[in-house]
């Protein structure tokens, strides 16, 4: 069987290393906001090239805790818009729901799936505050353009950096390209810990304190609290994790950009559509590699049967959940033919050339 993922294998090529962080935080006695937190922060910081990392529950917290905290400094209200593409993962979508804020979706470009930036300014109304952009599949989308939209308007940019670590636009990594990103160290991430783990990176002080804060209870003194805040704090072992697997992020993103370039070279069948490599391979870190075809059923199931797995990335459009049934009305034509085309193939750092050129095989053969 080709896995899709191979959670135990990419943990076990650092097993001595994790081990060892582990069980020194273990016996330190500390397991919350302690040393191992602010030593991951500090790394994460330097690496993406942010002012202000901040170390949180999950990734949905996160982008959660991004808007409450413009909300409580008074830069946006219960009401304002937030534009969002509409072929995200829901997360995206319940962060901005979640405080009182209107999503208004936008259509994607279907080359790489990320938000069409030449869109969006037909979506800003005079209650919109901010961009969400999603660097999806682990492309970042970013342009001169879009700098100039935000400025005209005086929006905010806010990154949903779930999947992109590691990538870059103009030698500026995601995570430091808007006002604030939120990621997902989920532990099907190019980034991953043994659990649930996120992080806030920030340019702006007064923001990161108050994150910092909301995320504590909404004290930054104990039993003193300043909002009715949240409790959703990184753990001190996931921390640990994570500061050790972050030295291996690029070498781990380099892979994925090798086994994307194989595929994109080698598989040869006109009943698949494939994903377009970038003009800059550093911009995409291929958390997913995601082909397209009208014939997804039948292509999962013969790889299936070739012991190949794979997944949909995603099956239902966020407007079109129950959970949102307010929004079940909405057609988005792009985003509808995207959800059900697209197909991911399995990618990962620890992927052999073998299995790799297995997966391509069976595929030109379908």
């Amino acid at each position: 069987m080709i896995k899709f993922l191979d959670l135990q294998k990419i943990n076990m090529l650092h097993q001595e290393a994790i081990e060892n962080r582990l069980l020194a935080a273990f016996r330190s006695g500390w397991y919350l906001l302690g040393n191992e937190v602010k030593t991951f922060e500090t790394s994460l910081a330097r690496y993406i090239g942010a002012s202000h990392a901040i170390g949180v529950a999950n990734g949905l917290d996160a982008l959660r805790l991004i808007f409450r905290a413009y909300i409580e400094l008074g830069m946006m209200k219960p009401g304002d818009e937030v534009i969002v593409p509409a072929n995200t993962y829901i997360a995206s979508v319940l962060a901005i729901s979640d405080n009182g804020l209107i999503p208004v979706f936008c259509e994607p470009d279907l080359v790489d799936f990320n938000i069409d930036i030449a869109r969006i300014e037909d979506c800003i109304t005079a209650r919109t505050k901010a961009i969400l952009i999603v660097h999806l599949y682990g492309k970042a989308v970013f342009s001169k353009e879009l700098q100039r939209i935000v400025k005209r308007h005086d929006l905010k940019i806010i990154e949903d950096n779930a999947q992109a670590i590691g990538a870059e636009w103009k030698g500026m990594k995601t995570g430091a390209l808007g006002d604030a990103a939120g990621f997902s160290f989920y532990p099907g991430k190019n980034l991953g810990a043994l659990g649930d783990a996120g992080a806030v990176s920030c340019k702006d002080e007064a923001l990161a304190q108050t994150i910092r804060a909301i995320a504590n209870y909404g004290s930054i003194k104990k039993y003193v609290n300043l909002y009715k805040g949240l409790n959703s704090r990184l753990d001190e072992l996931q921390a640990a994790v994570l500061d050790e697997k972050l030295k291996f992020i690029d070498a781990d993103n380099a892979r994925r950009r090798a086994i994307a370039d194989y595929y994109a070279e080698n598989i040869k069948n006109e009943k698949i559509i494939l994903p377009v490599l970038p003009a800059d391979p550093l911009s995409h870190v291929w958390h997913l590699y995601v082909i397209r075809t009208k014939n997804r059923e039948a292509l999962q199931s013969y790889l299936t049967q070739y012991e190949i797995q794979t997944l949909i990335h995603y099956p239902i459009p966020p407007y079109r959940q129950e959970a949102y049934r307010e929004y079940n009305s909405l057609c988005f034509e792009l985003t509808e033919q995207i959800h059900e085309e697209v197909l991911s193939l399995p990618i990962s750092p620890v992927l052999s050339d073998v299995e790799v050129e297995h997966v391509v095989e069976i595929l030109n053969k379908f």
